[in-house]
């Protein structure tokens, strides 16, 4: 697994404070569909207390949006990286962008 984590600092809230809330814009390019990212995603998610949602899309690419703390969100990726360890798939993070939390959302959703 390769990962391109280019960043945005636009609509970043409170640098440094663990329980802030951030949420992430990412989209993965690799091998993303047909092999469980979007529920792995989900199940990881559900895990480490984040919420948010995952999404196919036409051209072969995975849009998600990711929210919690800046600790959750860590723990999240350091969990998503071993979930494929027995069977690896390629994949980058093509885009990762700071958008504005949506604040009472509950869930980590896959849409379809």
């Amino acid at each position: 697994m390769t990962a391109n984590t280019s960043k945005s600092t636009e609509g970043a809230h409170e640098p440094g404070g663990f329980g802030a809330l951030r949420r992430l814009h990412l989209s993965y390019a690799g091998e993303v569909q047909g092999v469980g990212f979007r529920w792995a995603s989900k199940l990881t998610a559900e895990r480490v207390g984040c919420t948010g949602w995952v999404r196919n899309e036409p051209d072969g690419t995975v849009t998600q949006e990711l929210q919690g703390t800046p600790d959750q969100i860590a723990t999240y990726f350091g969990a998503f990286s071993r979930v494929f360890a027995a069977h690896p798939i390629e994949y980058v993070i093509a885009e990762k962008s700071d958008i504005s939390p949506i604040e009472d959302e509950r869930l980590f959703t896959v849409r379809f």
